[in-house]
């Protein structure tokens, strides 16, 4: 009980660290379309969409590996300095090849200035730079730290795009310094430019805090840490990329066989999953260090299923809390009513995102079995059914089709995963409980956006209803679920 507890509560600050940064973020998008040109926002988009790519491919699933090995090998300091040494490398190497070749990677990524790419390169680098360090923080439980320096980097980023949108242009109206410079001008002139270099320096100020620690760092690089940090990291790798298609291929082919107006639709109603997303991502920043460092209990796989259980709950109720007030949270985000007939997606992108989180939870068994290569292959497989799905589907249902095919795709990757993880890593789910709980969740959800729509006292009454029925199925009661919470 004490190992949950402290799961629950590393959670807790790992997800305000996760969480709190993404709503920032989503307080620029207004900011955003007020300054920017629609083709200019494509192009912001489509920088960060290049970025998640690089990141995912220069970090080289390290940052799993790091964890796997630092709980496991007696010497932590030669994995801590391997793992920094191979991303300090090809780090370097990327960032330099990428400003030498900028010219010539600007045209064929889709921009016209060449500085884009620099930006673009050297980002990532710094990024990289201090995955490592992060991590390092996660696995020796300094969960605080971790949140305010996560914070901080987004902090930076949101104050001075802020200031380079909507502050700068006027300061500098007509001073001569900022206009004799070409490099200078540029950041008055609203745009993308002014927010990729608010984002490089928020990059570079994170890596400066993180100098002490890495400074600590005792040098030194064993041949048989690098070649285990590599064998386990490069499936990881490929499976983030596979990620990274099944989150991004919808908007691309959606535009392609449909048109840009329906993209944007789909886009900014695909938006509101982001709740979700939220947190799945906060329970993993907790749920990854604490299923390594608990790895050797004896009752490891009792805690994975508790965990398990626990988090389709939270998500259920979470995602009917969503659908049930999607018009208040469509009101807050989506200006425009053109945007609204997309809100039929996002029911669909809602439980697809619980599915995806479910799946991210199984995902244990082949990283604690050294079976990285498995958990590729699925990504792959899933990767390569999104894209299969997206051009049946889309043609015969529009947008809906994208949010079908997202579904489908996790859904069965989940499957999948537990069909084959039993086999090598059994744990005991509770799967009949896991599966009525998903069922329930998705038919009041249906409820809720078909016959109850906007009848808000009624969607506060099917809520009530789901809790009331976990706590059955649990056998706990109401007082003692808060105390369990509370402490």
């Amino acid at each position: 009980m004490r190992g949950l507890k402290s799961f629950f509560r590393d959670t807790v600050i790992y997800g305000i660290a996760a969480v709190l940064p993404r709503l920032i973020s989503i307080a620029l998008i207004p900011i955003f379309t007020k300054v920017l040109l629609r083709s200019e926002f494509s192009d912001q988009t489509t920088w960060y969409v290049y970025a998640a790519f690089i990141n995912v491919f220069l970090t080289m699933g390290l940052e799993t590996a790091f964890f796997r090995y630092y709980t496991k090998e007696d010497d932590k300091n030669k994995v801590l300095s391997s793992a920094f040494i191979i991303l300090t490398i090809s780090s370097a190497t990327f960032a330099l090849t990428g400003t030498l070749l900028a010219s010539q990677i600007c045209g064929f990524l889709g921009f016209n200035d060449p500085m884009f790419i620099k930006i673009l390169v050297w980002t990532t680098a710094l990024d990289t730079l201090v995955v490592i360090p992060f991590a390092l923080l996660r696995v020796s439980n300094r969960p605080v730290k971790f949140m305010i320096f996560k914070i901080f980097n987004v902090l930076v980023w949101f104050t001075l795009t802020y200031i380079f949108l909507l502050e700068l242009p006027e300061m500098t109206l007509g001073n001569n310094f900022f206009n004799n410079s070409e490099s200078l001008k540029s950041l008055t002139i609203p745009g993308v430019f002014p927010i990729i270099v608010a984002n490089l320096m928020a990059s570079l100020i994170t890596l400066i805090l993180f100098l002490p620690e890495i400074l600590k760092i005792k040098w030194s690089i064993e041949k048989s840490i690098i070649q285990k940090l590599l064998k386990y990291g490069w499936p990881i790798m490929i499976g983030g990329l596979a990620y990274v298609i099944n989150e991004n291929a919808d908007k691309l082919i959606i535009q392609k066989l449909i048109d840009k107006n329906a993209n944007g639709m789909y886009a900014a109603c695909y938006k509101l999953g982001v709740f979700m997303t939220l947190y799945i991502t906060a329970f993993r920043m907790g749920a990854e260090p604490f299923f390594f460092n608990h790895a050797d209990t004896a009752d490891a796989t009792k805690k994975y299923s508790t965990i398990m259980t626990w988090f389709v709950i939270f998500g259920c109720i979470f995602m009917v809390f969503v659908v049930s007030f999607i018009d208040i949270l469509a009101g807050i985000l989506i200006r425009k009513t053109t945007y609204l007939p997309g809100l039929i997606i996002v029911p669909v992108i809602l439980l697809a995102n619980l599915f995806s989180g479910i799946y991210n939870n199984l995902a244990i068994w082949y990283k604690l079995t050294d079976r990285t290569r498995i958990g590729m292959y699925i990504s792959i497989s899933g990767a390569a059914l999104t894209i299969i799905l997206l051009f049946v589907l889309v043609p015969v249902f529009g947008i809906m089709g994208g949010a079908i095919a997202t579904l489908i795709t996790y859904v069965t990757m989940t499957c999948i995963s537990y069909y084959v993880g039993n086999k090598h890593y059994p744990v005991g789910y509770e799967a009949r409980k896991i599966l009525t709980y998903l069922f329930m969740a998705t038919w009041l959800c249906g409820l809720s956006f078909i016959l109850f729509r906007g009848n808000y006292i009624m969607s506060i009454l099917l809520i009530f209803l789901f809790i009331l029925f976990i706590l059955w199925v649990e056998n706990l009661k109401l007082e003692h679920l808060i105390r369990v919470i509370k402490n």
